[in-house]
């Protein structure tokens, strides 16, 4: 740990203008920008909800009639061309700040299908110079949603593609129909060797009913997440592996923090545990959701310890940092709910925004 943070220190001290992957980056003016003071590839990662991310068409089995034309939203086709618009706009700007190619792959979540995110796609890549591929697996949700992946095939190669479906039950015994864990292995490609990466995108069950009575499933749902990542650390014991998603659960809860046992600070995790990237922006007042006057942060990111404690030196990838994306342009700027996600809806009233999520993001450097 010491070399590594002696070597960021000297980076910053290089400071001036630089290229990475070939790209041109601002000077460095903090420690946290020290990595781009050298000639250091970057990959950022991300999540992002959607809010409501459905199409005009009804689809059989699907709970989806308020978002139809003649549905209690009045989704019409304008009003599904805005938040693609919207949302493929959000998504280019993933990133940029660093790389301007953006994500290297962004999960999202609360999609109905693939032609939405075939739709998504088609608006990033022919508006803003992306080269985004989706992908989406089918899931029981009871309203139709599910959690699904775009990536940049420049900058990622998935090589395998599982859902994982959720077994649970309510305390009333009912089934619990929620989305699936999915998982995508694959390569991250760029100057070097292409290194393997695990990442799975979830979307916990909710908390209808309340936290404390619907907390079960969310623990449930943290004990499928170990055992898949516990069956991929059977193969590989030094697998890199990333877990994002909107967990319903903040960094601190049971499902988190107790099953997952994703730590705060990176010096308490163990051999092949989890660190949750997330948790200190939470602690520091910034969440990626508001209820009732406060922050959530459900939209979180952990990642394997070998990942957080590669070192920079071996020429291979490591966790550098992560942020919130909480633009301007994704927030309230006026009125009751000043300085909130500005959402698609708001108290029944299209209000043609994003959603009620913030992005989350983290970015790996490689030598």
């Amino acid at each position: 740990m010491k070399r590594h943070f002696a070597l960021l220190i000297a980076l910053i001290c290089m400071g001036g203008m630089s290229l990475y992957a070939g790209k041109k980056v601002n000077k460095v003016n903090n420690a946290d920008d020290a990595p781009l003071a050298q000639n250091l590839q970057v990959r950022c990662i991300a999540f992002y909800n959607l809010e409501n991310l459905f199409d005009t068409i009804h689809d059989e089995g699907k709970n989806d009639y308020e978002y139809l034309p003649d549905g209690g939203m009045k989704w019409t086709g304008l009003k599904y061309e805005h938040k693609i618009h919207n949302m493929a706009y959000a998504i280019s700007q993933l990133g940029t700040d660093i790389d301007p190619r953006g994500a290297m792959c962004v999960g999202v979540a609360e999609v109905e299908n693939m032609r939405c995110m075939e739709d998504l796609c088609q608006e990033i890549n022919s508006k803003y110079d992306r080269n985004y591929k989706p992908i989406l697996i089918e899931g029981p949700d009871r309203r139709g949603v599910d959690v699904g992946f775009l990536y940049n095939p420049d900058l990622f190669k998935p090589v395998n593609v599982r859902g994982h479906e959720l077994k649970a039950h309510y305390t009333d015994g009912g089934v619990v129909k929620s989305r699936l864990q999915l998982l995508i292995s694959g390569y991250i490609i760029g100057q070097g060797s292409p290194e393997k990466i695990h990442i799975t995108v979830n979307h916990w069950p909710s908390r209808y009913g309340g936290e404390l009575t619907s907390r079960p499933t969310r623990d449930t749902a943290a004990m499928l997440a170990r055992q898949i990542f516990d069956s991929i650390y059977q193969k590989e014991p030094r697998a890199k592996i990333i877990l994002m998603g909107d967990l319903n659960d903040d960094p601190y809860n049971h499902s988190c923090a107790v099953i997952m046992n994703a730590k705060k600070n990176r010096e308490d995790v163990p051999e092949q545990g989890f660190f949750n990237t997330m948790w200190k922006h939470l602690d520091n007042g910034t969440g990626t959701l508001a209820y009732q006057g406060s922050w959530n942060l459900f939209d979180q990111i952990m990642i394997s310890e070998p990942l957080l404690n590669e070192k920079l030196e071996s020429g291979k990838w490591t966790y550098w940092k992560s942020q919130i994306f909480n633009k301007p342009f994704l927030t309230v700027q006026e009125g009751k709910f000043k300085g909130n996600p500005l959402r698609t809806t708001q108290s029944g009233v299209w209000q043609d925004g994003y959603g009620d999520h913030y992005p989350t993001m983290i970015y790996l450097i490689r030598k």
